[in-house]
């Protein structure tokens, strides 16, 4: 399947001293950027055919992957000053890099990039800045076997956030009755891994966003499942979480990188209408 990875974000809320100006999906995570993770996390399950709705800080993305540098994170042998690779990241991917606009919003980068996908096939979709050890696998599988026209990935609520239940008072200030972790909750949110069949596109008008627009209406007509993954999942939205993934690789406890382990069953997920 194809895989469309939205990549025009300015990531302003994670611009370190090491990645002012670049672009969010450019960001560092260990030695090389987050979209190069997310893109291993797709190759490993075989998906190697990617289409990037470029906006801002499109030139430097392109610029990485023409002069992409294996040396940086595969073995090799240097001979008589040649270079002899022992592993390759990206022999075997196809990558297409399509300028989609500098403030575009999500679903009309997808509408931008459709001739790029191949017609009727169902294809995935990420808004590359986040890392999940998810399987990738089931869901599809799953997509497949429900018949929906689309899958969103959903997860717990960041476990560092809190709710408050408050209890009004006549006058003065409110009482705080209970608090309860975020994560406690029977609340999900959108964990940014689609699975979509060209259906989508029936629904997505022109500026239009993928989840308000296409999902919501799929929604309504019983079309959209979402499928639950409480394993590892870290969005990279500042550059506090940006630096904790950046920690993890450091550290050798990186359980978004499937493919650095060998194959093991996941736990099964549950699809909910």
């Amino acid at each position: 399947m194809k895989v469309v990875l939205f990549c025009g974000g300015y990531g302003m809320r994670m611009r370190g001293e090491d990645g002012a100006g670049l672009p969010k999906p450019m960001q560092l995570v260990g030695p090389r950027p987050l979209l190069w993770h997310v893109m291993r996390y797709y190759a490993h399950f075989g998906h190697t055919e990617f289409v990037l709705a470029l906006g801002y800080g499109g030139n430097a993305i392109k610029d990485y992957f023409v002069h992409y540098q294996e040396t940086a994170s595969n073995d090799f042998v240097l001979r008589g000053g040649r270079v002899e690779l022992l592993g390759s990241d990206i022999a075997d991917w196809t990558i297409t890099f399509v300028d989609t606009g500098l403030e575009t919003a999500i679903g009309e980068r997808l509408r931008r990039v459709c001739e790029h996908l191949s017609p009727g096939e169902p294809f995935l979709a990420n808004y590359a800045d986040v890392l999940t050890d998810a399987p990738l696998d089931t869901m599809v599988e799953r997509f497949h076997t429900t018949g929906a026209a689309a899958s969103m990935m959903v997860v717990p609520p960041p476990s560092s956030f809190h709710y408050v239940e408050p209890m009004p008072l006549d006058e003065g200030p409110i009482r705080v009755d209970r608090i309860h972790r975020a994560a406690d909750l029977p609340l999900r949110v959108n964990g940014g891994y689609f699975v979509l069949s060209p259906e989508v596109f029936d629904h997505l008008p022109e500026n239009g966003d993928l989840v308000e627009d296409a999902c919501s209406a799929l929604a309504a007509q019983g079309r959209l499942i979402a499928q639950e993954h409480t394993g590892f999942w870290k969005p990279a939205d500042t550059f506090k979480e940006r630096a904790e993934l950046d920690a993890l690789w450091a550290g050798g406890q990186r359980p978004w990188a499937v493919w650095e382990r060998p194959p093991a069953p996941f736990p099964a997920l549950e699809a909910v209408r």
